[in-house]
């Protein structure tokens, strides 16, 4: 029992991450089993999760670097070029009074990225650590984290959406610059870093305690 309820683990139940079907645990059998509703593999905990996510993450941590120091767009204007990063296309919608614009791709493009990753170092080490803090709210946090994810890439799109769009020849181009790459594999690194962690463990040590 943990907190007057008892876990689907301690009623001997496995959840499937996919449809959310509980089974019972003698009918899966040694390794994992199917999920008789949808066919997704079950196992108590996401095997390996805590090295695959912490793998995903230092991955996405070094590829952060060359996505905002390196150009996003390069902007072709009467035979003038210019190069620019997430933030000094941030600065300049800024200066050109589009705080609107400036705000949505600071928060998608420079503020989520980072706070996924300190979130998730967060999480990570709080469950290596076996921190017994505030599990629920870590649980939230994690949620949230999984939920907002995709949203970073916003910037790419609007990239995408420049590149097609603006094609004058010689008066003028935009071409999608090196960090757009890194940019996106960033997006994708967090994402299957959030992926590979298992929630479940944060409570396991309340379980294990109790």
């Amino acid at each position: 029992m943990t907190g007057g309820y008892t876990s689907a683990r301690q009623a001997g139940l496995i959840a499937c991450h996919d449809c959310g079907l509980l089974v019972p645990a003698g009918t899966v059998g040694p390794g994992h089993g199917r999920c008789p509703r949808c066919g997704a593999a079950l196992h108590a905990r996401k095997p390996s999760s805590i090295a695959r996510a912490w793998a995903f993450l230092l991955a996405a941590a070094i590829m952060y670097v060359p996505a905002n120091i390196l150009p996003m767009t390069i902007t072709t204007a009467l035979g003038a070029a210019q190069s620019d990063t997430i933030m000094s296309g941030v600065i300049y919608f800024i200066h050109s009074g589009s705080w609107e614009i400036a705000a949505v791709i600071f928060v998608a493009s420079i503020f989520v990225p980072m706070a996924k990753l300190v979130i998730l170092i967060f999480l990570l080490t709080s469950v290596q650590l076996r921190c017994r803090w505030r599990p629920r709210d870590r649980t939230v946090l994690y949620r949230m984290t999984e939920l907002v994810g995709r949203w970073s890439m916003v910037d790419v799109y609007v990239v995408t959406i420049l590149v097609a769009l603006v094609k004058l020849g010689a008066v003028a181009n935009i071409e999608a610059g090196p960090a757009a790459v890194f940019f996106a594999v960033v997006v994708v690194l967090t994402m299957l870093a959030a992926e590979s962690f298992d929630p479940r463990l944060i409570w396991d040590v309340i379980e294990e305690d109790s």
